[in-house]
């Protein structure tokens, strides 16, 4: 079974803490399955987006598994922020996070990278 979006995010924030970066919700979902997707900010004006896996990336036998794809590896951030704006108009229930990492760790299961030249939704 897979726990709600908000129970979810509220334990990753709280991981990211204990790991020794700072998180916050910035755009809060729905409640029960909104879409989550993560900036890792590098504090250096870039980051890295990372979005929900496509489903074909989930085992049958362990569908209650949040996956993650990094979609925009090393950005700038308004590139991100345009990037997560147009995800907003096509999924308004979606959820972002930021986490505050020099080294850009995320702290979530990723499956792979889409390279930035690589067509995607709403790109």
């Amino acid at each position: 079974m897979r726990v709600t979006s908000a129970l979810w995010v509220g334990a990753y924030v709280r991981r990211c803490y204990a790991e020794g970066a700072p998180a916050a919700v910035m755009k809060r979902g729905a409640e029960e399955a909104g879409a989550i997707f993560v900036i890792a900010d590098r504090l250096d004006g870039t980051g890295d987006l990372y979005a929900p896996a496509p489903q074909a990336s989930f085992d049958e036998g362990e569908p209650g598994d949040r996956l993650f794809q990094m979609v925009a590896p090393a950005a700038p951030l308004p590139e991100i922020n345009e990037r997560l704006e147009r995800e907003k108009r096509f999924d308004p229930d979606l959820w972002v996070v930021a986490v505050e990492d020099r080294e850009g760790r995320a702290f979530l299961d990723v499956i792979g990278t889409i390279e930035k030249d690589t067509p995607t939704r709403n790109r």
